[in-house]
Formats: C-alpha cells, structure tokens, sequence
C-alpha cells in the first residue's frame, strides 16, 4: 500500500477547512476550487461498484456479507480490494486457507435511510446461505443532516435484518467538535440498539480517535473525509478480532456437528 506524507494530509484539511468557510460566505470560485478532489473521488464510485460485483462472481468456502456505505467500497483507497472489507477477506482466507465470497451489498453515499430501503432487501437471499460474517457500517452519511429520530428508526430496521452474530461498527471519529457531538449521540443509539439485540458492536470510534493528528493528516484522503489505505488497514484492524473469533465458532460448531453425526 504506497504511504501517504503529512503534507498531502494538510493540503486536503486546508482544501476542507477553504470548502467550509467558501460555501458559508458564498465565494463561489473558493467553493468549487475545494469541492475538486470531492468530485475526483467520485470518479472511483462506478469503478467501485465494478470491481465489488465482479468479485462477488468468486466462489469461496467462506462467506461474507457486508452492509454499508462508500468506505465498505473502498472510496479513497488506491483500489477497491484496500478498503476495509477488502483488507478483512485477505485476512480471512490467510487465516482459514481458503477462498471466501464476498457480497458487498454496500453503496456508496448511503445513510442508514438508503440502507434500509435498498440494501436490507438484497440481503434476504444472501442471508439463506448462512454467510459466517456479517458486517455493518453505517452512519457516517447520517451526520451532515442529523436527525437522531430518523437514525434511530432507520438502524433498528437494520439491525433487526441482520443475523445475532452480525458484528456493527461504531461511526469513526470525526475530528472537528460539532461532528463529534453528533456522532457520540449516534454511537449511543448505535450501543443501546445492538445491546438490545445481543449484537457486537467493533469499537470504531475508539481506535479512529487514538490515531490523533498521525491520522488526520495521513489516514484521509484529498476530500478529508475518506480513509486511505493505511487508514481502512486502522478498520479492518478493528474488525479482524472479532472477525477471526466469529470464524473460530464457526469452526468449533461445524466440528461439533460432524462429530455428533458421526
């Protein structure tokens, strides 16, 4: 994964910081200057969405589903297989020597309102061959026009469609005060809807926020909001223990199956 300076980091916080005080005193020109590595990267979405359903064609001896949003895609990595979903699949076919299938049901720019409406009814078929990994990650979408009653309805839908042993991640941290109030607010209903439901949630928001200003200025892309490489490698990095232990049950519970038949 080719690495990031600090500098490229600045640049993309100082194009965010010159987009937000642009569009607030209505400098037109200041606006779409900093809006350009914004439209850049949604450049990647068709390719994304390319390379995910192409991958999906890949027949495995494990499988995975994965709802979400742009950084299940992989929007600001050097390529799709970088984001955080891709970086847990190589993980688990080192770890289970052998292939896995991947469906990425995750779109990018969705709330949990668009997860609800257009990903939870693709994963009805999925889910009947019993996938050993489920994740979720979304939210993030959700801060800019926040409404904690809005999420709240949207995450219990998804939640309430995903199997007991889904694993749910916490929103990322954002950074900047008035995101972070917002996305504490999130990230409770996010526990209180999963602890009811006896989900487990993968403490993202923790691991985001100890990355401190290393991470800001070399874990984000241009647009300053995306992960890069080594920022979705912070991702599946939270992922991977609990994915490696959902794999584990697996493993113990089809042993225990075979023996009994036997």
């Amino acid at each position: 994964m080719p690495p990031v300076h600090p500098f490229r980091g600045l640049v993309a916080l100082g194009t965010v910081v010159l987009g937000t005080v642009a569009r607030r005193l209505g400098w037109q020109q200041a606006a779409e200057f900093a809006n350009r590595p914004v439209m850049a990267l949604s450049d990647q979405q068709p390719v994304t969405a390319d390379w995910w359903r192409a991958r999906r064609k890949t027949p495995g001896d494990v499988f995975i589903i994965a709802l979400g949003d742009s950084t299940a895609q992989g929007i600001g990595a050097s390529r799709p297989g970088y984001s955080y979903v891709g970086q847990v699949v190589d993980r688990m076919e080192a770890y289970t020597a052998a292939p896995v299938h991947v469906t990425n049901l995750a779109v990018s720019g969705a709330t949990t309102t668009l997860c609800a409406r257009d990903q939870l009814p693709r994963l009805v078929n999925p889910l009947t061959k019993d996938p050993e990994v489920v994740t979720v990650a979304i939210g993030a979408n959700d801060i800019a026009q926040w409404d904690p009653v809005v999420f709240h309805r949207n995450l219990s839908e998804i939640l309430d469609a995903v199997p007991d042993h889904a694993l749910v991640a916490e929103l990322p941290c954002f950074f900047t005060p008035r995101a972070q109030r917002r996305v504490r607010t999130a990230n409770r209903i996010l526990h209180t809807l999963a602890a009811a439901r006896g989900l487990t949630v993968v403490p993202l928001h923790a691991a985001t926020r100890a990355r401190g200003i290393r991470g800001i200025l070399t874990e984000f892309a241009v647009d300053g909001f995306h992960p890069t490489d080594s920022g979705y490698t912070v991702w599946a990095d939270t992922f991977w223990p609990y994915v490696r232990a959902r794999i584990d049950a697996t493993t113990r519970a089809r042993s225990s199956a075979e023996e009994h038949a036997g």
